[in-house]
């Protein structure tokens, strides 16, 4: 029974650290707390305020866009029949001008088949050249390879060197 019931001097000591913390609390505590409520309070408040004031733009703003839809579709079907016309138009010019370029390439190509081909015998030409004395240069090296050879070839040089 002691447990339950609590002495003078226990309930006096327990009743001043009450009172002590209850008045600390009072002035460091609760003034910050209160303050920031109304804050807090005052934030909710101008949140809610701009809420209604971006609800009522934005009905505004629907309207508008409704207009402006409007307005965009017609310009849309006037756009479309300007660019349709100016497609079929585009098309004829670019069929002549087709034709044109056609006609132009198909000449650039028979001028260049033309010009390919002599390219193409000259160089045959020249091939042959290059097979003949490649030939002759063989034929030399072969006579000239025997020491008699190389004696008969120096002296028809040295004759006909003096008769020039």
């Amino acid at each position: 029974m002691d447990l339950l019931t609590p002495e003078l001097g226990l309930f006096f000591w327990t009743l001043v650290a009450f009172l002590t913390l209850f008045f600390i609390l009072r002035k460091f505590a609760w003034g910050p707390i209160l303050q920031s409520l109304g804050e807090r309070e005052k934030g909710i408040a101008d949140s809610i305020a701009t809420a209604e004031r971006v609800r009522a733009e934005m009905s505004q703003l629907q309207s508008e866009n409704e207009k402006l839809m409007a307005k965009a579709i017609e310009e849309r079907t006037i756009m479309l029949r300007e660019a349709k016309e100016m497609k079929d138009r585009m098309i004829n010019e670019a069929k002549e001008q087709a034709k044109v370029e056609a006609n132009k390439i198909i000449a650039d190509a028979q001028l260049q088949i033309t010009q390919q081909k002599n390219a193409a015998l000259t160089e045959v030409k020249n091939e042959i050249g290059n097979l003949a004395v490649e030939v002759a240069s063989r034929i030399l090296r072969k006579e000239l390879s025997a020491a008699d050879g190389q004696d008969a070839y120096n002296k028809m040089l040295t004759e006909d060197i003096t008769l020039n």
